[in-house]
């Protein structure tokens, strides 16, 4: 089959006195018929170097699917007199919500089964739902494009009646006020953005909604939501860098909004309510890695912080939890999640003791105040996540729920996890690594590794346990999470060191982390695998440019790989809200040093490694084109026979398929590419 190559047409890009040229550009023109065309293309082509693999898809996909109990559901949780609980029911693909009044042993309500909802829509997903106070009413969000542009809609439970209101062009969240009859959302602007909060009467067209806050600086988005008290109502308006919180009384829906703290550059603070007071966790006075405060709700302003938890330079603070007589926290050390128990009557404080070498930790669903009960969550890269429960006054531990893996192949002890580290080039840092492999799964410059990054906007990934990953360490792969710059995986200053005009540092961490692998015989250049997503394809784009000889194949999810046009183009979704991670391209200093990094610039001429590159036509938070053009012209200038394959899934989005199963397909392609390259997919 010929080799699909999009036709040039010559755009010059022209800024600071610098010129790029663009042959490619016209590939954002999303409903012009040739752009289809070539996407369609790409699909053949890729389903043509794939077709020797469609039975191995198939039966990778079966055996995923295998491991997933088909009947699921959710751990229940108690909240204003109703146990709610989300399941599954096999042969099919969406969740049914529903609760139970007082017992588990009552009469199941079924609030909502999206599986009625999406019958006969190529794509659907419900954003949220809510019920409110009065328990006989929920709000519920849907979106059938998966451009996260959500429809509200009502819905009386006790009747079963859809109510005539419907909301569009929303985030999907709707905050109930205490009067049970109004609703307060969040609209999105042109780009996306979600900038206005408009409050709703039901029983009222959408057209008549009150605007109630405008977020003028488009830099900022906001959100709304109800502390967990139920007593007030805010609105967070937020950029990457800093915060203004406002709140009103959930019971007077027409009072004054008052602002806690009016929005400063570099603070960041998040709110929650406990009696008569606020308790904030922030980053004010340089505590670069956070602390808590609290003040009293009539006198909030940041002059009159005080402190709970002070700041300490060698612990991230990621979280907390207010009950009656307990302060739970959510803390990072050496990039490990821990969770410490503080009793506010006697002050004593302990943590909860986790023993894998590397692993996940999270205070869970915690609705009651007064309760001496903790909902914690765990997972490791050997553990499949559970949820435990902690009486804090006994001491004692409950195992409430594990995930499930059928199949009765899967055992914990078959499997080994460590953390290691790598030295960095600038010899500022070690780069922590950690891993999963089989027990029989000797290292060797034979064996396959799988890296993995991200590296962006404080997110770290932290080692959980994948269902579907077994499918590739029971193959001999070993699976590996780079901790790199950019993510919180080491702390605030961790993440500082990995943005804006050190973003290289990201990109050379990941690499450093590669070499490391081969160097301590855990894999070869042969055998090492990248994958990232999002700003994770960023990070495996720049890569291949830097080191194209370093790995052997090269698996890209909705790529960000056009940056410097995107970040010009203040139209595209997010664009704006973008320049403190990135920088402002506009500013000539950022301009130059985004362009000596952003992937699609510096393609060139040489050989490049085997790679899948994948996207969805109604992805918002990376367009389709950036990957389109990353592959038209990888196609042009690379002077290696590798494998170079575009997929397009014509009716998805940014999160890929909808539906239980479905994006397992998605896996089960990655995969087969994956063993393809290492003659292992008829093992």
């Amino acid at each position: 089959m010929e080799v699909p190559q999009a036709k040039k047409i010559e755009k010059i890009l022209e800024i600071h006195g610098d010129k790029r040229i663009d042959n490619y550009f016209w590939l954002n023109e999303r409903e012009n018929p040739e752009v289809t065309q070539y996407l369609e293309q790409e699909n053949a082509y890729a389903e043509f170097i794939m077709k020797d693999t469609e039975q191995f898809q198939e039966e990778l996909f079966e055996e995923m699917k295998a491991r997933y109990k088909k009947d699921d559901e959710s751990l229940p949780y108690f909240f204003n007199e109703y146990w709610y609980i989300v399941r599954y029911e096999e042969g099919k693909e969406y969740p049914i919500y529903c609760r139970k009044h007082g017992s588990l042993d009552n009469e199941e309500e079924i609030i909502l089964d999206v599986n009625v909802l999406a019958e006969g829509q190529e794509y659907f997903e419900v954003g949220s739902v809510s019920v409110a106070q009065n328990n006989e009413l929920a709000s519920f969000s849907s979106d059938n494009v998966s451009r996260r542009i959500y429809t509200i809609n009502f819905k009386n439970i006790k009747t079963g009646e859809i109510l005539p209101d419907k909301i569009e062009n929303t985030t999907g969240k709707a905050t109930w006020a205490k009067d049970n009859e109004h609703v307060f959302y969040i609209r999105k602007d042109e780009s996306l953005r979600a900038f206005q909060v408009y409050r709703h009467k039901l029983g009222t067209d959408s057209s008549d909604d009150i605007l109630i806050f405008h977020e003028e600086d488009d830099t900022f988005d906001v959100n709304v939501f109800k502390t967990k008290s139920l007593e007030y109502i805010f609105i967070a308006s937020s950029s990457t860098i800093s915060d203004e919180h406002r709140f009103i009384p959930a019971d007077n829906v027409f009072a004054d909004w008052t602002v806690i703290q009016p929005r400063i550059d570099d603070l960041e603070y998040s709110v929650e309510h406990y009696e008569d007071e606020f308790y904030i966790i922030t980053n004010a006075d340089d505590a670069f890695n956070f602390k808590i405060v609290k003040a009293k709700i009539d006198n909030c302003g940041m002059e009159n912080w005080v402190d709970v938890i002070p700041h300490r330079p060698e612990v991230l603070l990621e979280g907390f939890e207010i009950f009656k007589n307990y302060l739970v926290l959510e803390e990072r050390e050496e990039g490990l999640l821990q969770i410490k128990i503080i009793d506010e009557k006697t002050h004593e404080s302990y943590y909860l003791p986790f023993s894998d070498p590397t692993y996940t930790a999270y205070i869970g669903v915690n609705l009651e105040f007064d309760t001496e009960i903790l909902r914690y969550g765990y997972t490791s890269l050997t553990q499949p996540s559970s949820t435990y429960e902690y009486n804090i006054k006994e001491k004692t531990t409950k195992l409430l729920k594990q995930q499930e893996v059928l199949g009765g192949k899967f055992f914990a002890e078959n499997y080994i996890s460590e953390r290691i580290w790598a030295d960095s080039r600038d010899g500022e840092a070690k780069v922590p690594i950690s891993l999963v492999y089989h027990k029989d799964t000797k290292k060797s410059a034979d064996t396959p590794l799988l890296l993995y990054g991200y590296g962006s906007y404080g997110h770290t990934v932290d080692a959980s346990f994948s269902n579907v990953r077994l499918s590739i360490l029971d193959r001999g792969f070993i699976y590996a999470i780079a901790h790199i710059r950019g993510g919180e995986y080491l702390g605030r200053e961790w993440y500082e060191d990995g943005k804006m005009l050190f973003k290289k540092n990201t990109f050379f961490d990941f690499i450093d982390a590669g070499k490391f692998l081969i160097k301590e015989n855990y894999t070869s250049s042969k055998h090492l695998y990248a994958m990232g997503g999002s700003a994770g394809g960023l990070l495996v784009g720049a890569v291949m440019n830097y080191e194209p000889t370093l790995f052997n194949g090269i698996v890209a999810q909705v790529p960000f790989v056009d940056v410097v046009s995107t970040m010009l183009d203040e139209t595209i979704p997010l664009t704006t809200g973008e320049y403190d991670e990135w920088g402002n391209p506009n500013d000539e200093e950022y301009y130059h040093y985004m362009k000596e990094y952003s992937p699609y610039d510096n393609v060139e001429a040489k050989n490049y490694p085997n790679t899948l590159i994948t996207t969805g036509l109604h992805d918002s938070q990376v367009q389709y084109w950036e990957p389109a053009k990353w592959t038209a012209k990888l196609r042009e200038l690379k002077t290696d026979d590798n494998i170079l394959i575009f997929k397009t899934d014509m009716s998805a989005g940014h999160g890929g398929a909808s539906g239980r199963f479905e994006s397992l397909k998605e896996d089960a392609l990655e995969y087969a590419f994956l063993l393809k390259l290492e003659n292992k997919k008829d093992e």
